[in-house]
């Protein structure tokens, strides 16, 4: 269940980027597939919308970039033109809500009472 504090707002698809990494990754795979792996490219860009919100939740942007970074089979398949965008960023939008430092602490009492 998401937060309802946290909008997380998916913005417009970053076509250009997108773009720009395709043809990397088809003109010189090795490099581009690093881009993709490495996660910044898309990760500063959503960044530049969300950090704030993520911020204020208890998440910094390492922590951001390493959830990225474990989203990268699906960011390729949108950047390949696999997956379309709305699909790709609600993933990722869903997978750092479900992460968000807050939810965590908040789970804590609840699994140590069923392992206890």
């Amino acid at each position: 269940m998401d937060d309802p504090s946290i909008e997380l707002v998916p913005p417009d698809e970053p076509k250009e980027l997108r773009a720009e990494t395709r043809a990397l990754v088809e003109g010189s795979p090795e490099e581009g597939n690093r881009l993709v792996k490495d996660g910044r490219f898309l990760a500063d860009t959503l960044w530049e919308e969300w950090g704030t919100e993520l911020e204020d939740a208890g998440m910094g942007y390492e922590r951001f970039l390493g959830i990225t970074r474990g989203y990268e089979a699906e960011v390729r398949l949108w950047v390949m033109g696999e997956r379309p965008w709305d699909h790709c960023v609600a993933g990722l939008r869903g997978r750092l809500l479900r992460r968000l430092p807050r939810r965590c602490r908040e789970q804590e009492p609840a699994l140590a009472e069923v392992r206890g």
